[in-house]
């Protein structure tokens, strides 16, 4: 059985990978500077982790598992929540940027999480209804990562890091207020590209 000081480096080791992975990219960041992050030795980290391999498992897996954390917050809680996940959001743009195999199987882990988040969405009346579930999931994580992989371009124009809670917030407000209240007038364009999508399936 772990003890409870065994269990607290391994969130320290954790969340040093988080920042060092965020900053330099897994390819650039050592398992040394890590565990030296971590005030913890090398071996360490390789008792608790493996390899480097498994020590971005375990941040991917705390990405996700962080992804769902919000979803019964009170507004107090969320902000909280929301001030500690700047490594998070750092990391998961830079993981995304990647252009690696563990990239795109979390890139897809999230669109599973998100596609299973909306359709429990629908059943409780807070989403509205669609008939291509994967492509509206899809385009959602799209839209709500753009911010943090095109951040040096976001941050130019919105005066901020958008891995900073701030400007995150300030982000994901506008997408939300879209997303909920639309942005066109009428059908036009949806209509237009409905005809396109059923002519090409």
């Amino acid at each position: 059985m772990r003890s409870v000081t065994d269990l607290t480096a391994r969130a320290r080791i954790r969340d040093a990978a988080l920042v060092r992975f965020g900053d330099d990219g897994v390819a650039g960041a050592s398992m040394r500077a890590i565990a030296a992050d971590a005030g913890v030795s090398p071996a360490l980290v390789v008792h608790h982790f493996g390899s480097k391999e498994g020590l971005r498992q375990a941040c991917d897996d705390y990405v996700l598992a962080a992804m769902g954390a919000g979803d019964d917050l009170d507004l107090a809680a969320l902000a909280d929540l929301l001030a500690a996940a700047a490594p998070t959001r750092r990391y998961l743009a830079r993981a995304l940027l990647d252009g690696t195999d563990a990239a795109s199987s979390l890139f897809t882990r999230i669109v599973d999480l998100t596609q299973r988040w909306l359709a429990d969405g629908e059943k409780a009346g807070q989403v509205r209804p669609t008939d291509d579930e994967r492509a509206r999931a899809a385009v959602y994580v799209s839209w709500q990562l753009a911010p943090l992989v095109l951040g040096e371009q976001v941050g130019r124009l919105l005066g901020g890091d958008p891995a900073e809670t701030a400007t995150a917030t300030r982000a994901a407000r506008a997408g939300l207020e879209m997303l909920t209240k639309g942005l066109f007038v009428d059908e036009r364009w949806l209509t237009a590209f409905t005809q396109l999508d059923g002519g090409a399936r």
